[in-house]
């Protein structure tokens, strides 16, 4: 019974391939290993002119993934401070670890209700994974700066106005999500996503300034026809107490005349009772 060459190798070997991330401990072959030795003897040999070209310096904020004749070596990044490489046969590629930010371009998004707006925003992540960001994909930042623009419009694109501008903080939540998600395999972390500022086409402004100004009009008259009510239920029941004590009519002439003579000092006015003019009427 033939067995299939891959059943052979072990499941986290296989995973890994499945990932593009190869810990570099294989076979290299008899060729391999006999240009690792010229190589080390050229090193030896060119000491120490060739420790200019095989010492190299990491700093603290930055990884290296050396490769050796092709394959990422010793499965892990090196750095920081100090590593070797052989001349010819290694070569290594910085990873800078630090956040790194980067603005959104401004996006024209179709939403939910047929309203057209612009949304721009800022993204905030860093790597986590250099021999991922490295493997997996050509490139990390460019690649992550392009599919922050596409689910920018496919999450809006799934929103109305009202809910971007009043839910801004819940969808950048859940753009984050997303792409961290998203980034996971790249070795990318994504810290923060930030909606910056959303502009409405002038037409739509105008309308909805229209709109909020009818709104407050509304409401205007509505707390206006309330005070006429009251005034009116005030005004019976003083018609009323008045009725009651007709005295009180006179004295009632007396404060307004105290009030006119207060504010307009020019005019004169000669309170004529009702019931004369009614017998003049009759007459």
């Amino acid at each position: 019974m033939e067995m299939n060459p891959e059943s052979r190798v072990p499941v986290h070997k296989r995973e890994s391939k499945d990932q593009l991330v190869d810990a570099g401990r294989g076979d290299i072959g008899a060729c391999g290993w006999v240009i690792l030795i010229i190589s080390a003897l050229f090193a030896a040999i060119t000491f120490p002119l060739s420790i200019w070209f095989c010492v190299k310096i990491i700093k603290e904020y930055e990884r290296a993934v050396v490769f050796r004749l092709g394959r990422i070596i010793s499965g892990k990044a090196k750095g920081p401070g100090m590593m070797f490489i052989l001349p010819c046969t290694d070569t290594f590629i910085k990873v800078d670890l630090r956040v790194i930010s980067f603005a959104i371009p401004p996006q024209e998004v179709l939403t939910k209700d047929s309203v057209t707006t612009t949304v721009d925003g800022v993204v905030y992540y860093k790597i986590d994974n250099a021999i991922k960001s490295v493997a997996n994909v050509n490139n990390v930042h460019l690649a992550t700066a392009q599919l922050a623009q596409t689910t920018l419009r496919n999450i809006l694109g799934t929103q109305t106005l009202s809910s971007i501008l009043s839910n801004r903080e819940e969808i950048a939540h859940n753009i984050q999500s997303i792409l961290d998600n998203a980034t996971h395999q790249w070795g990318v972390n994504v810290d923060r996503v930030e909606m910056r500022d959303v502009r409405l086409p002038v037409q739509m402004q105008r309308a909805m300034a229209a709109e909020a100004e009818a709104v407050r009009e509304a409401r205007a008259k509505v707390v206006a026809a309330e005070g006429e009510m009251n005034a009116s239920r005030a005004l019976k029941e003083a018609s009323m107490v008045i009725c009651e004590s007709p005295a009180a009519l006179q004295l009632r002439y007396l404060q307004t005349l105290n009030t006119i003579a207060t504010e307009n000092n020019s005019t004169i006015i000669f309170p004529i009772p009702i019931d004369l003019l009614q017998g003049v009427v009759k007459k």
